[in-house]
Parts: structure tokens; C-alpha cells; sequence
């Protein structure tokens, strides 16, 4: 059974989707209206949120401010790289920044697969959960974010990585 369902948020509806497989409900999808590459819901989906409350409890929790890990379990999707550059998003500290140069070192590939790396954050599926936002470019600048830069800017500022701008 796949379902989904759409909360409220500072950034806008986000719609979960996730789940049962053998080892119970696993999120699939956490994504933002006008994201690129998120999931249209189908008819075929059964509208609930009683499997998510975990996450929306969590996803409250941050939004209240509390530094949240999101240790839910997911449905794994994606390429073995990709899922190596997810589970390397997921240990970048509530509140911090990395740059893709770093990340690349960080998971001990050439620096000709920083492209590559880029590339696999922006397929994360799971926005919020996986931290992707968490990554800019070396020079400080807010580089691509599926659901936004200006998303990307507001989680940031949020997680106080960045300072609120005074105008």
C-alpha cells in the first residue's frame, strides 16, 4: 500500500508519501510544491496520515526550533552512489553548512565526481529529512536546492546557519 498526505509548513504544503514493504511503513517521499522531479499524488493512494505521525511529530519538533535528527526509516531508492551521498547528507550537524568540494573529500572521491555528487543531492527524495540544503557552494553562495533557493536560504536561516537578513 502506498500513501501520502499533505501538512502545512513554513515553506508551503509537503507532501509525504510512503510505504509498507517487509519491513514495515518506510517514507518515501518528502517533497515541496513546484519541487523538481517530486511525485503528483495518484489515485491510487490512500489519503492518510496515521502512518506519519512519527514524522510530522518530528517535523514539528523542527519547526519549533529543536534540532532534529530524522532517524525514520526510509525506503532505501536510488543508486548505490546516490545512497552513499544521502547517507553522507544525513551526517552534516543541525545547524551547519558543508560545500560539495567537501563532501566529495568527505566520501573520498576525485574532485572530477564533485558534478556527480551535486547531482545525486539534487535527486534526494526525501527534502528536510536528508539535509540537501545543508550543502552550498564553496564560495558561500546558496547553489541549487529542488524545492527553492530561497527554500534553501529560509531552512538555513531557520537552522541559524545563516543570519537573517536586516532589510
Amino acid at each position: 500500500m502506498i500513501a501520502c498526505t499533505t501538512i502545512t509548513s513554513p515553506l508551503g504544503d509537503l507532501l509525504l508519501v510512503g510505504e509498507d514493504g517487509a519491513d514495515g511503513f518506510t517514507l518515501t517521499s518528502l517533497s515541496m510544491p513546484g519541487q523538481k522531479n517530486a511525485p503528483a499524488p495518484h489515485p491510487g493512494w490512500r489519503y492518510t496520515a496515521e502512518p506519519f505521525a512519527d514524522v510530522i511529530r518530528r517535523l514539528g519538533a523542527y519547526w519549533a526550533g529543536e534540532p532534529t535528527r530524522f532517524d525514520i526509516p526510509f525506503t532505501p531508492g536510488g543508486t548505490d552512489f546516490q545512497q552513499r551521498v544521502w547517507r553522507a547528507l544525513e551526517e552534516i550537524p543541525h545547524g551547519t553548512t558543508t560545500t560539495y568540494g567537501a563532501l566529495t573529500a568527505h566520501l573520498r572521491l576525485p574532485r572530477a565526481q564533485t558534478q556527480a555528487v551535486g547531482a545525486a543531492i539534487g535527486a534526494n527524495p526525501l527534502l528536510l529529512a536528508r539535509a540537501c540544503h545543508r550543502v552550498i557552494g564553496a564560495d558561500g553562495s546558496m547553489r541549487g536546492y529542488a524545492g527553492g533557493v530561497e527554500r534553501k536560504v529560509h531552512l538555513l536561516t531557520h537552522e541559524g546557519a545563516l543570519q537573517p537578513a536586516l532589510i
